[in-house]
């Protein structure tokens, strides 16, 4: 065995007598709807865990005991700070002070729908001053086959060490689904690839404590190319049944009657749902990625591509169908006031990243309708990435539903009381089914 070996080893198992024994101080980068519950379960998981996010208002509101996340509740961050095993800071000089750093950033795509891997690079230029000897660095942001070992190992090498020698390099996709109320954090499996065997096998060692299953994987491209396949498969479905959806409606057939009919069959089918537009962090952005990624190959994935079209379409094709629901009732778009329900990307969550709602609302301002929303889980627009509305929720009083034209269901809030909006206005466009089990209501109700 060689020196470097021994060198290599002891580092190593260093390391992982610290994560085994639980004193490995994690740093999770990111306190976003990924980075704040992977942090609480590395807590509860027995380690000291240190949250680093450049906005210092939310550094101020963790430290204080605040939530700032809907479906994570104020008592939960409480707890969180009165075990003493978390603290959140934005100085990135407390790196050093991390044996893991799990980088949880935001991966948005383009203009031109190229990935933006930004916070990536800024993340790497923030960490690599401070990274040690010993250290693991685990990437779990959404982004395509390469990214850890073509983009994040080199900036990181730039500090002088080596990637499976001095430190160690891995790759754990993110599965956290905002709201989901039976899988959360610590019971969906992590898969997990490395740079070099002892890195994926400190990398499995870190998050086998903390989750009910652990996935080892041959490499980091692996690892990358799981996340990608998960969510393409997602968007493939989706825009099958959106597309079904407007040749049913053509056919005058309830697409959501078909679906219901067909996830009957025990065997060979799996029901996927159509809506106004894909919205979330991942699935109308990941496979935009893998397309991009294929373009460098020489490949071209006419069938991803495709989906993508179908499901980008989908808040024209709302907005036709609001035009042609007033056109029957005699009214024109243009003048008329309608109220969109829901802007959040999914029910029951306050996240509205990459929502369709928000470009729905800017297709209708723009042919001249008079728009207001309602939405329990976001009193006021935010800033976005591509869009820049401002507009506050309004109360949903019967007197307030009676005065619009039209209601324009997007999310279906579980708060929401259906018969008192079909009881209060004239007409209902539901993107979600929500009004399905209202009865003889008093809208005319127009399925889109």
């Amino acid at each position: 065995m060689t020196l470097e070996m021994t060198s290599t080893l002891s580092v190593a198992d260093e390391l992982l007598s610290r994560i085994e024994d639980r004193t490995a101080r994690v740093a999770i980068v990111g306190l976003g709807y990924v980075g704040l519950p992977l942090a609480e379960t590395f807590a509860w998981g027995g380690y000291p865990v240190l949250g680093f996010d450049i906005d210092a208002d939310k550094v101020a509101k963790l430290n204080r005991g605040e939530s700032y996340i809907g479906h994570i509740p104020r008592k939960r961050v409480g707890e969180l700070i009165g075990s003493g095993r978390f603290e959140a800071t934005s100085d990135p000089h407390r790196f050093a002070d991390a044996d893991a750093i799990v980088i949880c950033v935001p991966t948005p795509l383009g203009e031109a729908r190229e990935p933006d891997l930004s916070y990536i690079v800024q993340t790497a230029d923030a960490i690599r001053p401070h990274l040690r000897l010993g250290q693991l660095v685990v990437l779990e942001s959404t982004t395509y086959p390469g990214t850890t070992e073509d983009l994040l190992l080199p900036l990181l090498e730039k500090s002088g060490l080596k990637a499976g020698r001095d430190f160690f390099l891995a790759y754990s996709p993110e599965r956290e689904d905002p709201g989901n109320r039976d899988f959360a954090t610590r019971n969906i499996p992590k898969v997990v690839g490395g740079r070099t065997e002892t890195c994926r096998k400190l990398a499995v060692a870190l998050y086998e404590p903390i989750v009910e299953g652990v996935v080892s994987v041959s490499s980091t491209r692996v690892a990358e190319a799981c996340k990608i396949l998960e969510n393409t498969y997602r968007a493939v479905n989706i825009a099958l049944v959106n597309e079904l959806k407007s040749v049913f409606a053509a056919m005058d057939i309830d697409v959501w009657e078909v679906i219901a009919a067909a996830k009957t069959k025990p065997f060979g089918f799996q029901a996927f749902y159509p809506g106004p537009g894909l919205g979330g962090h991942c699935i109308p952005i990941d496979p935009f990625y893998l397309t991009w990624a294929a373009r460098r190959y020489g490949l071209n994935t006419r069938f991803i591509e495709l989906a993508g079209e179908i499901n980008t379409a989908m808040p024209q094709y709302v907005v036709q169908r609001v035009a042609d629901a007033l056109n029957d009732d005699g009214k024109s778009l243009k003048g008329s006031r309608i109220l969109v329900l829901g802007i959040a990307y999914k029910k029951d969550v306050d996240d509205p990243r990459e929502s369709p709602a928000f470009e729905i609302i800017e297709m209708l301002q723009a042919k001249g309708a008079l728009l207001s929303y309602n939405d329990p889980h976001i009193p006021s627009l935010p800033p976005m990435r591509h869009h820049s509305l401002r507009m506050d929720s309004q109360p949903l009083a019967p007197e307030f539903l009676a005065e619009q034209d039209c209601v324009l269901i997007v999310t279906d809030h579980s708060a929401y009381d259906w018969d008192l909006v079909v009881e209060n206005t004239n007409l209902v466009v539901d993107t979600r089914n929500a009004t399905a089990d209202c009865a003889t209501p008093r809208a005319r109700i127009v399925k889109a």
